[in-house]
């Protein structure tokens, strides 16, 4: 399977394609992004694999991201969406993980809310009702977007030496 194509009111959800690397690359080494996500810049060549990530996830699980673009100007505005990352964390994932990454021009725009919103009620139609995400706790946007998607209950976890909540929905 393939990432089916999202609309929303102002946003195209599509899935990963070599043409997006130039713009997601960009994005990861901005520190406005990687600041809150790990705190260091993703090399072009993660961001690569990243990508690849995605693709597999949609073959291997029928879920994955799709990357986020402007809906009238076709600009790549991040990438958004439901991963399987076998993420070595404690405690354990154990449902899909969502995740929201936008670049700082689009930040503050309500853009993750409205993505993620059609994520995940494409989501729901397929029978994925239980999901996760994990956030730095100092990350107060996406700690207020997780509650506002109906994520709660976080529990305090490490992830690569650092804090993190983890938040439950469904």
């Amino acid at each position: 399977m393939s990432a089916p194509i999202l609309t929303t009111d102002r946003l195209t959800l599509r899935g990963h394609h070599p043409d997006n690397l130039d713009a997601l690359a960009a994005m990861w080494a901005d520190p406005a992004v990687y600041g809150m996500i790990g705190g260091k810049p993703r090399a072009r060549e993660d961001v690569w694999i990243r990508m690849l990530r995605s693709v597999g996830c949609w073959t291997v699980f029928g879920y994955g991201a799709w990357v986020v673009c402007d809906r009238t100007t076709g600009q790549v505005l991040g990438d958004m969406g439901l991963l399987e990352s076998r993420r070595e964390i404690t405690p354990e994932l154990t449902v899909p993980e969502a995740g929201w990454t936008l670049i700082p021009a689009a930040q503050g725009k309500g853009y993750a809310g409205e993505a993620m919103r059609a994520i995940l009620g494409w989501a729901e139609a397929q029978g994925i009702g239980r999901t996760c995400c994990i956030i730095d706790p100092g990350n107060s946007a996406s700690i207020r977007l997780a509650e506002k998607l109906g994520y709660g209950a976080p529990v305090e976890g490490i992830y690569h030496e650092r804090p993190i909540r983890i938040f439950h929905r469904g």
